[in-house]
Order: C-alpha cells, then sequence, then structure tokens
C-alpha cells in the first residue's frame, strides 16, 4: 500500500509528502535514534514520539517509507521543511503507537 493510500484508509494527518507514491513494506517502532538507524528497513514505515530534526538524518540514513508521528506528538521547528527537501514523508496521528503498529500490520 502506498504511503497516501495508507494516510487515506486509516485517517492520518498527512504533515508532508513529497513521495506519496512509496510503498510500505512492513513497520518499525522505536525512539532511540541510535537503535532505531540499525534496524530501520528501507521502505518501511518508521513510528516515533521523536520529533526533533534527527529524525528528519536518521531516515535519510534508512531510506524508509515514512515516518509516522504517533500519540499526537509535533514536529519540531524544521522537521517538515528538512524532510521535504529530502523526500522524506512524514504522517501524524493521535494513536498510540500500538494501534499504529496495528495499521501498518493491516495494509501490508
Amino acid at each position: 500500500m502506498t504511503v497516501k493510500n495508507f494516510a487515506e484508509k486509516f485517517g492520518y494527518e498527512v504533515l508532508c509528502i513529497p513521495s506519496p507514491e512509496r510503498d510500505i513494506l512492513g513497520g518499525y517502532t522505536g525512539d532511540l535514534l541510535s537503535w532505531v538507524m540499525g534496524r530501520l528497513g528501507e521502505g518501511e514505515a518508521w513510528v516515533t514520539i521523536m520529533s526533533n530534526i534527527n529524525v528528519v538524518a536518521v531516515a535519510s540514513l534508512s531510506d524508509p517509507s515514512c515516518i509516522i508521528l504517533s500519540e499526537s506528538v509535533l514536529p519540531d521547528e524544521g522537521v517538515i521543511e528538512r524532510a521535504e527537501g529530502q523526500g522524506i514523508n512524514i504522517l501524524r496521528s493521535a494513536k498510540s503507537s500500538f494501534d499504529v503498529c496495528s495499521d501498518i500490520r493491516s495494509a501490508i
């Protein structure tokens, strides 16, 4: 399922979506950025509550299909602009990380 279709089907807020046709191939949940760097796979949706500029840096190394900010987290200043510039999709939801993962599992 594409990031765009996922957001529409499950009701996610789109914060930036420069690559709407990226397919979600799996998912990964984590907030410790150094841990995520070594484990997040290409094409996976990354679920996190981390909202600083470093999430974009980690995503640029791992090439996920999107970052999903769960638990109503708002991104810090500059995150959206940096993600847009690097072609990284960011979605947002009030759902718990667990529920977001359930949506991802349903979508793949």
